[in-house]
C-alpha cells in the first residue's frame, strides 16, 4: 500500500492505495464522485474522461500512484445542480444529454476541446476530438451541437443564426 495525495475538485485529499489501483477507482469507490463512470475498461469510450492538471485523461487508464501529487476535477467540480457550468448547461439546452451515462465524460471532453483549441469549435473539430468517447445512444449531433454551444457561451459569444 501507498500513500498519495490529490487535490480533487479543490479539496485536498490523502488516501492508502493498492499500487494496482486505478484512479477512476480511487475517485468512485474512494471519493464518492460516481460522476465518472467505468464504461468499458479498456480506455476506449471516454466515459472516466476527468481533468488531471488541467488537461482531459482517462481515468481508467492512469494509476492512481502516477496522479500523486496532482489536481484533479471530475464532473461533480466544475458547477453545481443550481449552477451549472456552462458547457453542463449547454448539454441540457441542446438535448446532448442521451442517457447520461458517457455525459460527464463528453462534458469533460468538451471542456477540453476548449482550452486546447479556443471557444469558436467547428463541427469538424468537435468531431473529431470527440474520436475517443463513445455515446451508446449514437446521439452524437446533439453532443456536438452542446459542445460548440458550451464553448461559446464560456466566452459569451452570442449564438450565430442558423
Amino acid at each position: 500500500m501507498q500513500t498519495i495525495t490529490l487535490t480533487v475538485n479543490g479539496t485536498p485529499v490523502t488516501l492508502t492505495v493498492d499500487p494496482r489501483t486505478l484512479l477512476v477507482h480511487v475517485l468512485r469507490d474512494m471519493l464518492a464522485l460516481t460522476g465518472t463512470h467505468v464504461g468499458c475498461d479498456t480506455s476506449q469510450c471516454g466515459a472516466c474522461t476527468v481533468h488531471v492538471d488541467g488537461e482531459a485523461v482517462k481515468s481508467c487508464a492512469i494509476l492512481a500512484l502516477q496522479a500523486d501529487g496532482a489536481t484533479v476535477t471530475t464532473i461533480e467540480g466544475i458547477g453545481t445542480a443550481e449552477h451549472l457550468h456552462a458547457m453542463q448547461a449547454a448539454f441540457r439546452e441542446h438535448h446532448g444529454l442521451q442517457c447520461g451515462f458517457c455525459t460527464p465524460g463528453m462534458i469533460m471532453a468538451g471542456l477540453d476541446m476548449v482550452r486546447r483549441h479556443g471557444p469558436v469549435l467547428d463541427e469538424r473539430t468537435v468531431r473529431a476530438e470527440l474520436e475517443g468517447n463513445i455515446c451508446r445512444c449514437t446521439g452524437y449531433h446533439n453532443i456536438v451541437l452542446a459542445i460548440m454551444a458550451g464553448a461559446r457561451a464560456m466566452a459569451a459569444i452570442p449564438v450565430a443564426a442558423e
